[in-house]
């Protein structure tokens, strides 16, 4: 099963999760074997999926919560709260 890596971060981009922030995170979660989950307002989701990501309807300053369960969690984790600190790699 792997390791079991959980952690959070601050959504920080203006416009909230929306398409284009989403779409680099899934893009960028689909380059782990690890399962991973985002949490927000007691809605979990598959960090794997836009649709997912878009039903948590995250603003600006959300606490998400993400979770990885398997062999590269550790490395899941660390790589999308890099992302979300870069702000998805989106600038405007």
């Amino acid at each position: 099963m792997g390791q079991k890596v959980k952690s959070t971060f601050v959504v920080l981009n203006d416009k909230g999760l929306h398409t284009r922030p989403s779409t680099e995170l899934v893009r960028c979660a689909a380059n782990f074997t690890s399962q991973i989950t985002l949490s927000y307002r007691n809605t979990s989701v598959n960090a794997k999926s836009l649709l997912g990501i878009l039903i948590l309807a995250a603003e600006r300053g959300a606490k998400i919560t993400i979770e990885a369960i398997g062999p590269d969690a550790e490395e899941a984790v660390a790589t999308l709260l890099q992302l979300a600190k870069n702000r998805f790699n989106i600038k405007y």
